[in-house]
């Protein structure tokens, strides 16, 4: 199987440590980002300095055309998509229940839930083996916040990863007799810039000692945890939330 993988805002963080990997382990590796135009680009050659094959695509992930044109390119580019890597998503401002804005609502459910529908779409028609494709890997990037409810701050952000859970499960079922595995990881407490981008810049170490493994984890090791679930070694894995949390 041609192995090209596509991760929905890859240019940092969790994402940009799938392509890194993903590159190294001998896929052609396409990524999407919103803004970060500098970052995709350093990202890319810093890849084929390595001798691994990456491009970045700019691309909405909450857009249906734009969804479209990204899986158009990437066929263009490496062929159709094996494997698929949903990590596009954002936490929206921190809020109470009582204060929170319907445009975070809206963005919020649009990129995060919205995004992963799209793009799973997009990814169905190129992999069914009913469709005549060769099948292929979905992996969804869920959070701890789902299961612990993101009270006083994040509920609408638990929420949607409460979404991902769910849809994880459902096109596992739907999609194991088209020859899709679909899985998600489960990330908690991690290193990322997505903390401070909140306005939460100081969450990391203040509650990195409340996880019984006693630190915060890395981007890469969620990564190696969503490689993992795409490839041939986890043939017999599908519907899996992969906890990604030192115990949290």
């Amino acid at each position: 199987m041609n192995k090209v993988l596509l991760v929905t805002g890859g240019s940092a963080g969790i994402g940009a440590a799938t392509v890194r990997l993903a590159a190294s382990r001998g896929y052609k590796v396409a990524f999407s980002y919103r803004s970060s135009g500098d970052m995709a680009r350093r990202l890319e050659a810093e890849i084929t300095g390595l001798g691994g094959t990456a491009l970045g695509f700019q691309a909405d992930s909450a857009s249906e055309a734009a969804t479209e044109a990204l899986f158009a390119s990437v066929d263009e580019a490496f062929g159709p998509v094996s494997a698929l890597v949903t990590n596009a998503g954002i936490t929206g401002s921190t809020s109470s229940l009582d204060a929170i804005t319907t445009a975070t609502l809206d963005e919020v459910m649009d990129i995060n839930i919205r995004g992963v529908f799209l793009a799973t779409r997009a990814a169905i028609k190129r992999m069914a083996t009913d469709l005549g494709g060769a099948g292929g890997s979905i992996v969804n990037l869920s959070s701890v916040a789902a299961i612990l409810g993101g009270p006083g701050d994040w509920v609408h952000y638990a929420a949607s990863k409460g979404a991902i859970n769910s849809f994880t499960i459902g096109a596992a079922k739907e999609l194991a007799p088209r020859g899709i595995r679909v899985n998600a990881v489960v990330p908690g407490l991690i290193e990322t810039e997505i903390h401070a981008k909140a306005g939460l810049g100081d969450r990391l170490a203040k509650l990195g000692s409340t996880v019984p493994m006693g630190r915060v984890g890395t981007a890469a090791e969620v990564a190696m945890a969503i490689v993992w679930l795409l490839s041939d070694e986890a043939s017999y894995v599908t519907g899996a939330l992969l906890p990604v949390a030192g115990g949290r």
